[in-house]
């Protein structure tokens, strides 16, 4: 089988049998999932190459699972049956730029930060920040969001159309350029979020923005957790719409200012963005100002200043590894639920009571604007204790989200780690979803072993 994949892709460098190599493409980023072996890593150059990859695949029954940077958090990188890695950082060219159209045309293998320095020559960007550097293809497959969802939602609302091979080689284009339509059935949504397991992305249609003239950079420090959720909900309630509204808690902010040198006060905090024109900008910061001070916030400070602001959300994004640097001999267990606003205070309280009460020492932090939040706990694989302890607590979490009618997963996918409390959450659905993934892969080639 070697052989022949070496005939199709015929270039050494561009596959690889490599111990180091296949070690890299066996786990994701910082995840307690175990780590799996592929038999072979592939870098396709172009999509012909890659259908033909697939084809051979379907052909033979060899697994495949796509890799982007390995920046997700739930396995999905993960080939828990061996085959064929596919690592796309070979296919990041920005095909097209259309400014105005506010569309762009990309390859799966572009990263986030890649695009958006690109668009800062045109004025515009593409807001979705899920913290990491991450390739927009593995952001397309996950659904990722991140700290702009209070304002733009997730990737998937930001994929105007899409290209990508099926498991029988064959080619489908979903979507089109204009801004909405109501042709057919909506494969683009379909397709976003699945995991890589029905489909492999070789080109995504993107919306963007344009940028703002002004940005406000803020943080709110409160006596609890309670409090600051609470906050946050009444600037929601109250109409205001920040670019990005964050919760980091104590442990998350004592982690990173070891891992960061910062002198954040360790208190649970809001991290908060505004942007627009300067003065709607300045007038919306004083309605938030008297929020945060009826709600009992001890302490805010607001700056224009976009270095201290760019200081700010590097911060946030590196919590996650902030956390992992903490506990360097462990991996990390993290949930993602998301649960309606008006049940967040009360579900960030319950999150940390369980924790305390199983004496597991963890962060809470999340995009606080939709409902979706993060407990993370640093765990000791080697101990069945330890992974026990952690996953009777994220158990818990997930259970006292869907009971209030939220959803295990609100940004990370199921892959391994969620795929017990999909049933739970959907009961028959997941038939459907089932015959879904037996039409687009009857083999079951593409990313097997998740979700299901």
């Amino acid at each position: 089988m070697l052989e022949d994949l070496e005939r199709i892709v015929r270039d050494p460098k561009r596959i690889s049998t490599s111990a180091a190599v296949r070690q890299r493409h066996s786990q994701d980023l910082t995840s307690y999932h175990a780590e799996h072996l592929p038999d072979v890593v592939i870098y396709p150059k172009d999509k012909e190459e890659l259908r033909e990859i697939i084809t051979y695949a379907n052909q033979t029954g060899c697994p495949i699972v796509p890799f982007g940077l390995g920046t997700s958090v739930e396995g999905q990188v993960v080939p828990v049956q061996g085959g064929i890695s596919l690592d796309f950082t070979h296919m990041n060219r920005i095909l097209e730029i259309r400014a105005d159209d506010f569309a762009v045309r990309v390859e799966p293998g572009v990263t986030r930060m890649q695009l958006n320095q690109e668009l800062k020559k045109y004025g515009l960007f593409f807001p979705i920040d899920p913290g990491v550097d991450a390739t927009l293809g593995g952001m397309a497959a996950t659904n990722a969001s991140g700290c702009s969802a209070v304002r733009y939602g997730m990737t998937r609302d930001q994929i105007l159309g899409m290209e990508a091979v099926l498991a029988d080689g064959s080619w489908i284009r979903t979507g089109s350029l204009a801004k909405k339509s109501s042709a057919g059935y909506h494969l683009t949504h379909l397709l976003a979020g699945s995991e890589g397991t029905l489909a492999i992305f070789t080109e995504l249609t993107l919306r963007v923005y344009g940028l703002p003239d002004t940005f406000l950079y803020a943080t709110a420090v409160f006596p609890d957790l309670q409090k600051a959720c609470k906050a946050a909900n009444q600037m929601l309630y109250r109409s205001i719409q920040p670019g990005k509204l964050e919760l980091v808690d104590e442990y998350t902010l004592q982690a990173i200012n070891a891992y960061k040198q910062t002198k954040y006060e360790e208190k649970p905090t809001l991290f908060l963005e505004l942007s627009g024109w300067k003065s709607s900008v300045t007038a919306e910061w004083e309605r938030v100002k008297e929020i945060i001070r009826d709600e009992g916030a001890c302490g805010w400070s607001h700056t224009f200043d976009e270095t201290i602001g760019d200081q700010l959300w590097d911060a946030r994004r590196h919590a996650a590894l902030a956390i992992a640097a903490s506990a360097p001999d462990k991996k990390l267990m993290t949930t993602d639920v998301c649960v309606p606003l008006s049940v967040l205070p009360e579900a960030v309280s319950f999150a940390r009571e369980v924790m305390q009460a199983e004496n597991l020492q963890g962060a809470i932090l999340g995009h606080i604007g939709d409902g979706n939040y993060h407990a993370v706990f640093p765990i000791d694989r080697s101990l069945p204790e330890e992974v026990a302890k952690a996953e009777k607590v994220n158990k818990r979490i997930v259970r006292f989200a869907l009971e209030r009618g939220g959803t295990c997963t609100g940004e990370h996918g199921i892959g391994l780690g969620k795929k017990q409390y999909l049933t739970e959450e959907h009961g028959d659905a997941v038939l459907w979803m089932k015959k879904i993934k037996e039409v687009f892969d009857p083999n079951h080639i593409l990313n097997p072993g998740k979700i299901f």
